[in-house]
């Protein structure tokens, strides 16, 4: 893992003291609303429903066990005693009183942790592979770009101010697991017909109001041009971005808009930067400077040639459903990288309490060398476990929650808080997904069911990515009453479906208590028209939108008798 420098650290305790002045300024009367508003946006400070809401920053995914004890720390002290992990590997809390924002900056800045550009107009947290480092299928361990991406990006002055918010995400393996066609840019490893590592670059995706994949503007990239040609689309964003309408503000409108003109035009910026003498050599990316920045992410001191066994219980068919399930290959055969579930009855998706922060950083001591990683679809994973001590993990993941065989079925949602918490949501997710889950609480059908995404957000700002959902369920206002619209046969790109694309949506939008209904009908018409192997997205694509239409509305008219008995 990354390992801040003295230089890091200075920077984390300048920054927390300068906001520290600017918060007693603003409580003092000196510094207004509005003065206040971009300085704490800046260090991912927003005032949300009920309470200021601070998101911090996880890049590419990675904790170490104490920065999650320290997380604990902030949610028993200042917070209700939980947080909420996001769809971008971030971490929020939602209840912190704003007079105390400073003082859970020093803390965050105690373990190398912060809030900067979670927020605003700039480059956001840069995302990555949950399994970096360690997937079988790994053309190049993505992480170390990552982090050169991180310092390149943070405080960039020429991107402080861009026309929207920009998310960008590296993929280092064959499979997708990064959701990359959703994002700004999507950098996905490649190697040239010599093997030479680079990247495939994709460009304006993204979800909200137009939901779009993005573009590929470059099939081959050399790897030490990375730095470069990323700044030259952000300097055509910047240049011809959309600043006078919130709403077409983002990337994916000037990419779909310009077309082949904004990939010239990126081109250009390239070539002209490529050839000045004076700016090539401190962004062309070195192999000492890859080196030196690899070497941070070098395996853990104290890995064990080991056979890789994995002992199964007699008489325990949950610990076989979690081997199934919560257990994944590595590129080390001694080794596995195992998902602590955050999903689960009574639980909403992501949120995670003081205790299991702590029940969760004890395990990552115990059993994987004190690190964890964040996933985008809102659970913990601890990468560096022995298969051989697996069935001691289990017991112990069960013990705290974490143990639920369900990753990658119905009950693992993704899912944003809503409007239990958030000011922008129309409707809340979170009674939702509860409903959902405790439709589905048996195992044996989940199993059934097989793999299938179902996303729920609160909002059309689409942080619960319900239009990547193989079933998507959106809230929406009608006539200040809370309903939601359902969509079938989005995807995120990964194994559990087709190529990345929005879900359609069958219908007008239904009541809350309607949905969970909805849902089980969708599924109905699933399994009785799947073909062998076929997930949920692929056959909604196959069949069209119309059998679960009819379905769905079956459930609408069954209510509205209920309701109106002649």
């Amino acid at each position: 893992m990354y390992q801040y420098s003295d230089f890091d650290r200075r920077f984390l305790r300048a920054r927390a003291a300068q906001f520290r002045d600017q918060l007693q300024r603003h409580l003092a009367g000196e510094l207004g609303d509005d003065e206040f508003k971009p300085l704490r946006l800046q260090n991912g400070w927003y005032i949300q429903r009920h309470a200021p809401m601070t998101r911090i920053a996880i890049p590419y995914g990675e904790l170490r066990a104490e920065q999650l004890r320290a997380l604990a720390g902030i949610a028993d002290e200042f917070d209700r005693g939980y947080a909420h992990f996001t769809t971008r590997q971030n971490v929020q809390f939602n209840w912190i009183a704003l007079p105390r924002a400073a003082d859970v900056m020093d803390r965050l800045a105690d373990v190398d942790m912060h809030g900067i550009q979670t927020s605003g107009n700039c480059v956001r947290n840069i995302a990555s592979d949950v399994f970096a480092g360690i997937a079988a299928d790994e053309l190049v361990d993505p992480r170390p770009f990552a982090e050169i991406l991180r310092q390149w990006s943070t405080l960039h002055p020429e991107f402080a101010y861009l026309p929207r918010k920009f998310k960008i995400s590296l993929n280092g393996a064959l499979e997708d697991r990064v959701a990359a066609g959703w994002y700004d840019i999507a950098l996905h490893a490649v190697r040239d017909s010599a093997g030479n590592a680079g990247w495939k670059v994709q460009v304006g995706g993204g979800m909200g109001r137009t939901p779009m994949i993005g573009r590929i503007v470059r099939e081959f990239l050399p790897w030490q041009h990375l730095l470069l040609y990323v700044e030259a689309i952000l300097r055509v964003y910047n240049s011809y971005g959309r600043r006078d309408n919130l709403w077409k503000a983002r990337i994916k409108i000037l990419v779909k808009a310009e077309g082949e003109r904004f990939v010239e035009a990126v081109e250009r910026e390239f070539d002209a930067m490529l050839g000045e003498d004076a700016l090539g050599p401190a962004h062309v990316i070195t192999e000492a400077e890859l080196q030196r920045v690899a070497a941070q992410f070098a395996p853990p001191a104290g890995l064990r040639e080991l056979p890789p066994a994995t002992p199964l219980p007699a008489g325990e068919p949950a610990y076989a459903r979690w081997l199934q399930r919560n257990v994944h290959g590595h590129r080390w055969p001694a080794y596995r990288a195992v998902t602590l579930s955050l999903k689960r009855a009574g639980q909403a998706p992501g949120d995670v309490t003081s205790a299991q922060m702590r029940a969760a950083a004890d395990l990552a001591d115990a059993f994987s060398f004190g690190e964890l990683r964040v996933s985008h679809e809102q659970n913990l994973l601890l990468p560096w476990v022995e298969a051989q001590r697996l069935p001691e993990l289990w017991r112990q993941a069960r013990a705290h929650g974490f143990a639920t065989p369900n990753i990658g079925l119905l009950t693992d949602i993704i899912c944003c808080p809503g409007g239990d918490v958030c000011a922008l949501a129309n409707a809340r997710s979170i009674p939702i997904a509860a409903a959902i889950t405790e439709r589905y609480d048996d195992l044996d059908i989940l199993h059934d069911i097989g793999d299938i995404a179902l996303n729920i957000s609160g909002c059309i700002n689409s942080c619960g990515h319900h239009h990547s959902g193989h079933i998507g369920v959106l809230g929406v206002d009608k006539d200040g009453a809370e309903w939601y619209q359902v969509t079938v046969g989005g995807a995120d790109g990964s194994h559990r479906g087709p190529p990345a694309g929005p879900g359609r949506i069958i219908g007008p939008a239904f009541a809350a208590d309607e949905v969970p209904d909805v849902v089980q009908a969708l599924i109905e018409i699933y399994l009785a028209r799947r073909t062998a192997g076929e997930r949920f997205a692929a056959c909604a694509r196959r069949i069209g939108v119309e059998p679960f239409r009819a379905a769905a509305d079956a459930v609408r008219r069954s209510t509205a008798n209920l309701e109106n008995p002649t």
